[in-house]
Formats: C-alpha cells, structure tokens, sequence
C-alpha cells in the first residue's frame, strides 16, 4: 500500500505524540503506543528527539515495523520554540507484508543472542511485575535483591528509563530494546523484554534481559583476603568471565546465521561449533559459582510460603520452547492446583528448571514428561517423571554424586546440577531422591516442609 497525500503529527515537549493522521496514527497504535503518549516507531522518535535537542528542522527516510508490515517513507521534523514539541509530516509512504519466515527467525536470532550476553534477568507477570529476578554481574547484585524483595511491583519501578519520566511501565514494545539506568551500576544498560505467548494473542508474561556493551568491572581479591579465599570462582569474577564468553557466543551466531554477509557452508559450521562450546563453558561457569556457594560454610536458605504447584508451572513455561524443540509434550500441574509448602521460591525454581530440563535432555522424542504434585504429611513434594532410558539400582545413588555423569557425553553437562539441587533440597529442610528402573524412566521427587495452608486439596498422582 503507497500514499502520497502528506500525514501531520505533532508531538509536546516530552516527545509525548499528542495528535496524529493516518498512516502515523495507525502505525503509532499497532506499535503498542498510545494518543497521547510516547512515540511507540523508533525512528522516528529518535529523529524528533535529536530536532527537538538541535532546533533544527530534520529531514530523512524512516523504516518501520509493527511485526506484521515495513512501512518506508520520508518524514520532516520541525521544532516548535514556543509550543517545545514538534512538528511532523510525513510524505510517500509505502507499506509491504513482512516476510512470513525471515523475520521470525531473525527476530529469534536477536533473542537468542541478547539472552547469551544477557548479565541481568528476571521473569515477569502479564503486567510487568516482578516474579523473580537473578544478577550475573556483581553491579547488579543490589538491583536482584530489590526486585527480590518487591516481587509483585512493576520492574520499572526499581531503574531509571532513558527519555522517560512518564506513567510505568508502559507497553512493552516500547520499552524493548529502551536504554536504562541502575543506579548501583556505573554502566549503561539495555533493556530487552521477550513476551511469552504460548499461542495466545497477549503476553502470558514476559523475559526481561539488561545487557551492556561495557564490561563489568574487574574485582580483585587483595593479599590479606586470599589465604580465606579457598574458591574456584565465585560470585565475583563468574561476571569477569561470562561477559567476553558471551560476546564469543553472539559473535559466533552473527557468523552462523550470516548476518554479516555471505559464508561458506563450512565456515557457519565452525562457528556453530564455537557458540556451542561457548555455551558449555558459560554453563559450567555457572554451576561452579552456584558449587561455591552451596559448599560454602555459611550457605542458608531463606525460606517462604510459597506453592509448589506455581513454580512447576513456571518452570514447564520457561522450558516449553525447548521440548517443543524434541516434540515432547510436558505436563504440568492444573491452574488451580496448589500445594503449599515452606521454601525458598528462587532455589526450588533452580532445582525444578534441573530436573525437567534434564528429563526433556534424556527423554526419546515425542514422549511426555510429567511434574506431579504428592502432599505427604509434614512435606510437600513435586515429582518429575519421563519416559527415558531410566537408572539401574546401582547408578541412583551415584547420580547425586559431584561431576557425576554416568559415562555420558556430548550432552553439554558438567554433572553438577542434581548434586547442587540435592544440596539446595537438604539446606531448606527437604531432599531430593530418585526411583527408576533401567528401560522405564525415572521420578525425581523433590521434598521440602509442607505448609497446611488451608482450602488446599490433594493433587493428581502417577
């Protein structure tokens, strides 16, 4: 669709777009901005911002996209001294479907690499407010405990968004990909928000990344504190290492996917071979710095009321993507399923995303894996079961063991997460175990203090 009769806008001094014509205002709202409200096409506010900023009258051609079509045209911005906002018009604008396929796997490409360089993410509700939230930068540290502490606020209310001083959050097309400030972090942050769609039309909930082109700073342990230091890695320098790891990682996707130009078959090989290393090296980072800090002396939980059946479904929606990947059907407690119990929600969520994420690692294709709920007493347990080659008698209790892999390999493992899940279990007062028999599967049963909270009812079993 082409037009070539002039479309006006005009925008206040907060670059708030007050009034619009179509095309604009169409565009505007399919964006997921408002009338008024804040100039929901990149560009173009980027171009209103920088005239308003000169005082100068900008002319240029502006590309954008409302997920469903590109539109192109020319558009003139002239600031208004007296009224501090702009003027705009639009001219020869032309609209074309996007690509039914490319974009969707381009856009998949961009997630996949702002997640690698991610150092900060949180998991937030259809609203925007906070579930959980972990740092892998030691500058984020204080932002992670916050939104810890204020789970169930908006994520906008714990950092600063560039440019916007306005009502948050606002919708998230406009905030993904918006420039944000921490204030504990002397480093400029991108924000970028994935929504979870699950087939429905709005966001079941959302991921929300904070990446930085700078790296984090160096932390170094001084002279008198090294003969107390008896750790690997820790908390402070897996940051130092994730960072140049994970531009290894989306630089070798960029290559992969050949989105810096042409490249032979075998070159996008060796580059998937290098993401793919990257990320068992990124994984193994993160399981020795969470081995650290379960062996540490002083390691604790901190435990809560919290209910079972709501993780399990968190964790089946983080991890659907991926057993959609191997047609694996997971199925996860009823909404409206509950089971109280007393445990730290992060640590259980960890342990659950192990357990099914191992169950959909193991399980042939096309199988089901189950998470069940089984009140027992003065515990609460949750159980994963698959369809797998299942565990002999004499490999159950070897596979809690440290670096324990039980002759597997290639499957990007370190063989710690079930030892570190085992350790989490037992320091909130619970345990994890594990019955099987080889060729029929296995369930993993995760036990921990059950809460009689009451109007709570029994829960399906195997």
């Amino acid at each position: 669709m082409t037009g070539n009769s002039p479309a006006g806008a005009l925008t206040d001094d907060a670059d708030f777009l007050i009034s619009a014509d179509e095309p604009l205002l169409g565009l505007q709202l399919r964006c997921g901005g408002e009338i008024p409200g804040t100039i929901a096409v990149p560009a173009l506010l980027e171009t209103v911002r920088k005239a308003r900023a000169l005082g100068l009258k900008l002319a240029r051609p502006i590309v954008a996209t409302d997920g469903v079509e590109t539109v192109t045209a020319w558009i003139e911005v002239e600031p208004l001294p007296d009224a501090g906002g702009c003027r705009i018009e639009l001219r020869h604008w032309q609209s074309s479907p996007l690509p039914p396929d490319g974009s969707a796997r381009a856009a998949g490409r961009r997630i996949a690499v702002e997640r690698q360089v991610a150092e900060f993410q949180a998991r937030l509700d259809p609203s925007q407010c906070v579930v959980l939230a972990d740092a892998h930068a030691p500058d984020l540290a204080d932002l992670a405990a916050a939104m810890a502490a204020g789970v169930g606020r908006p994520w906008t209310d714990f950092v600063t968004i560039h440019g916007s001083t306005h009502r948050q959050p606002l919708h998230w097309r406009l905030l993904d990909g918006a420039p944000v400030r921490v204030e504990q972090s002397p480093r400029p942050w991108r924000a970028t928000l994935v929504p979870l769609l699950h087939g429905a039309v709005e966001p079941s909930g959302f991921e929300l990344y904070l990446s930085s082109d700078i790296p984090p700073p160096n932390v170094l342990i001084s002279i008198e504190e090294q003969p107390r230091r008896t750790r690997l890695i820790g908390r402070e320098v897996a940051p130092v290492l994730r960072h140049p790891i994970a531009r290894i990682i989306a630089n070798a996707e960029t290559i992969r996917t050949r989105l810096a130009g042409p490249l032979g078959e075998e070159y996008s090989a060796y580059a998937a071979d290098i993401a793919a290393a990257g990320n068992h090296l990124m994984a193994l980072i993160d399981d020795l710095a969470d081995l650290e800090v379960v062996e540490a002396a002083d390691f604790s939980a901190a435990p809560d009321k919290i209910d079972l059946a709501d993780v399990a479904r968190q964790a089946a929606g983080i991890l659907g993507v991926r057993a959609r990947e191997k047609s694996i059907t997971i199925v996860a407690p009823a909404l409206g399923e509950t089971l109280p119990a007393v445990a730290e929600f992060r640590r259980v969520l960890q342990i659950m995303l192990n357990l099914v994420g191992n169950a959909i690692r193991y399980a042939p294709k096309g199988s089901h894996v189950w998470i069940r709920l089984e009140p027992a007493g003065n515990q609460a347990r949750v159980v994963v079961a698959d369809q797998g080659p299942g565990l002999t008698a004499e490999q159950q209790p070897r596979v809690f063991d440290k670096f324990e892999r039980l002759g597997r390999s290639g499957d990007g493992g370190s063989g710690l997460g079930l030892y570190i899940s085992r350790r989490l279990a037992r320091a909130m007062g619970g345990d994890l175990t594990v019955e099987s028999a080889a060729g029929e599967g296995a369930r993993f049963i995760l036990a921990v203090p059950a809460n009689p909270a009451p109007g709570s009812h029994p829960a399906a079993r195997f």
